[in-house]
């Protein structure tokens, strides 16, 4: 049987299966991305709103999402449009967009300064042929492409996309293996690998949802921001953080929010090795 590459999933596919992201699917033989131009999701956001910092600030950028996500985060916050029943009804319901018809729209909102076209709300590498087409389509039109993304794809992926992609949000969920494998299903070392390219190559900025009693300690803030530090190093560049502040949602409302004093306290952590944190939700 054919096996998906699009991530550490490798999942294997007879005729007409569909992949655990809920959005790759065998036919003919051939594994391919059923959410092609399956857009579920549209909006003319802040940039700031992705969140980027530290790229092209206040300006706003025509956001677009599809369906489907290779985690199973139970914290989601768009788990209407990422793996919920109903998210994956929109390979029937979803009204089809071209990379044309979405250029086309970025284009014209230009004079509500626009600045171009960003990937977001549900996982976009699933589908990311997509993403590919699109973004190449609106660089040879003078805008810039943004890609939020859980950085849970393969080296293939990366390399087909990276070459129009200007600035990236990446989720750095935690700085720990238990909490990839155990809690959202997720490869650690992927995402790693993932950011490390991405930040060879274009703008990058991370974001960290705390969640109390799974990643909130001063520890694992220190070895988190002391990696990143390292990256900057490596490859002479500012890499900002989002420390943002969880609220329940989705399976995950046994808790109480993250009280603002322990994103703050994080923020000061990570500050002892990145010069910019910001602190998110508070």
């Amino acid at each position: 049987m054919p096996v998906c590459d699009v991530c550490f999933r490798k999942c294997s596919l007879g005729e007409g299966q569909t992949g655990f992201c809920g959005a790759r699917r065998c036919v003919d033989g051939v594994i391919t991305a059923a959410n092609y131009g399956k857009v579920t999701s549209a909006a003319l956001d802040p940039i700031e709103k992705k969140p980027l910092k530290m790229f092209r600030p206040g300006k706003k950028i025509l956001s677009i999402g599809s369906y489907g996500c290779n985690l199973r985060c139970p914290f989601c916050q768009n788990s209407d449009i990422s793996w919920s029943k109903r998210a994956f009804e929109f390979e029937r319901t979803a009204v089809y967009n071209s990379p044309q018809d979405i250029v086309e729209s970025a284009l014209d909102l230009k004079k509500m300064d626009n600045i171009g076209i960003a990937f977001t709300y549900n996982e976009p590498l699933i589908g990311y042929e997509f993403v590919r087409d699109t973004a190449k389509l609106s660089k040879e039109n003078g805008l810039e492409n943004v890609l939020v993304t859980n950085g849970m794809a393969s080296l293939k992926v990366f390399n087909e996309i990276s070459p129009y992609i200007d600035a990236m949000n990446i989720d750095l969920k935690a700085f720990s293996d238990s909490f990839y494998s155990k809690l959202i299903g997720g490869d650690f070392e992927m995402v790693k690998d993932f950011i490390e390219n991405a930040v060879r190559t274009c703008h990058v900025e991370l974001t960290t949802l705390i969640i109390p009693d799974e990643n909130d300690s001063e520890e694992e803030m220190r070895l988190l921001s002391g990696w990143v530090a390292g990256l900057e190093k490596r490859y002479d560049k500012k890499i900002p953080l989002h420390i943002t502040r969880f609220f329940p949602r989705y399976r995950m409302t046994d808790r109480e929010p993250t009280p603002v004093g322990t994103i703050l306290g994080l923020v000061r952590t990570a500050r002892e090795n990145l010069e910019y944190v910001f602190p998110g939700n508070i």
